[in-house]
């Protein structure tokens, strides 16, 4: 997971050469053509200078686009397989995970893989506290004053306990591609996703009202979403360990 994470950085990276390479020649695609899309790709790869300089970069940073493009399917293919291999317990979190709004499986498997058992947390402020998304404290006597987040914990689960936040900017509702990864999860599980999506949008609109920075609403959002993601994971390792029992 962490390979992956690496290599999609490397991306950005050189999507971001590419790019702004070609804005520095003068090279702009059609109105409408979203970047990194099919026919972005093909607009680029059309693209000749007569100018050997500029044409030898421009091979050299597609070829760079490309072979990052591969790295991160080919890391994909083996993050799927490792999961079909994985304990019957953990699938079992993963599976659970992806009933919530903004958590797909490459996101479930990023937290099980971080945080291996949840059982080791005994709350959800533990968990949070873990990822690092609490706010700092500066307190002396009576004086009390809280500050940014502390960020000393596992950056990898603050990333995408925050990055999955943003969803909950929208109305709460299940889509098809969510309603497809709740098949076959517990009731239970689905009532705590459904539970995530009201309390945290309500609680967007809320900050929202008060001008606060998005940014910041949105990093409040994530820390409180880690405590429904514990109370999933809980669920998903016991329904496991109940049914490996039987």
């Amino acid at each position: 997971m962490r390979a992956r994470e690496a290599a999609k950085q490397d991306q950005l990276r050189a999507r971001h050469r590419l790019s702004k390479f070609l804005l520095r020649s003068g090279q702009r695609p059609a109105p409408g053509v979203r970047a990194w899309t099919q026919i972005y790709m093909a607009w680029i790869r059309q693209i000749r200078f007569a100018q050997i300089a500029r044409e030898s970069t421009r091979l050299d940073y597609l070829h760079e686009v490309e072979h990052m493009g591969e790295r991160v399917v080919r890391l994909e293919h083996a993050i799927a397989e490792a999961a079909k291999l994985a304990p019957s317990e953990l699938q079992e979190v993963i599976k659970g995970l992806q009933a919530m709004r903004g958590i797909a499986h490459i996101s479930a498997v990023t937290i099980a893989a971080e945080l291996g058992q949840f059982s080791r947390f005994e709350g959800a402020r533990q968990l949070m506290g873990y990822s690092g998304a609490v706010p700092s404290e500066d307190s002396s006597g009576d004086r009390m004053q809280r500050g940014s987040i502390t960020k000393t914990g596992n950056a990898h689960l603050r990333r995408i306990a925050v990055e999955a936040a943003w969803s909950y900017r929208l109305p709460p509702g299940v889509g098809p591609a969510l309603r497809k990864r709740q098949e076959g999860v517990a009731e239970e599980v689905k009532e705590i996703a459904w539970k995530a999506q009201h309390r945290l949008h309500r609680r967007y609109c809320r900050l929202a009202a008060t001008r606060k920075d998005q940014r910041k609403i949105i990093t409040a959002l994530g820390r409180e979403l880690l405590g429904f993601i514990w109370a999933i994971g809980i669920k998903a390792e016991t329904a496991a360990k109940q049914r490996i029992a039987a």
